[in-house]
């Protein structure tokens, strides 16, 4: 789900008194719509919980949601995870840069996401779900 809008979500939530804590890497836009407890995590989008694969970075993770749920001491507060994706900032630059891939890594990640949407749609359709034909 995006950023903007768990954010949002979880504002409205808020203003019916649950109480939330929003876990991202885009710290721009969950700052900008100013949700009350984030915890920002430097990883690549999609790995707000943690490192795939990696429970104790989940967990810890988790943990440190929680922390904040508990401990922040007023509105729009952010606190940052101490855990960091690599010891070389230089991921940033190439993790999904496509001028940076090659054009066969081009091509598979093309082939691989076909396939994908073709397991969706079959999935989809043995559900008895409507399959577009935009798709």
């Amino acid at each position: 789900m995006c950023h903007q809008t768990v954010s949002l979500v979880a504002r409205h939530l808020e203003a019916n008194v649950i109480p939330t804590v929003v876990m991202g890497c885009a710290k721009d836009i969950v700052e900008h719509v100013g949700v009350p407890r984030f915890l920002f995590s430097d990883f690549p989008l999609g790995n707000s919980a943690g490192r795939p694969n990696d429970r104790a970075s989940q967990a810890q993770t988790l943990a440190l949601a929680l922390d904040l749920l508990e401990s922040a001491v007023g509105p729009r507060t952010t606190m940052q995870s101490p855990l960091h994706w690599s010891d070389d900032p230089t991921w940033k630059l190439d993790f999904s840069n496509v001028e940076r891939m090659s054009e066969e890594e081009l091509a598979e990640r093309r082939a691989r996401f076909a396939r994908d949407k073709e397991i969706a749609r079959q999935v989809r359709a043995d559900a008895g779900l409507k399959v577009g034909a935009a798709e």
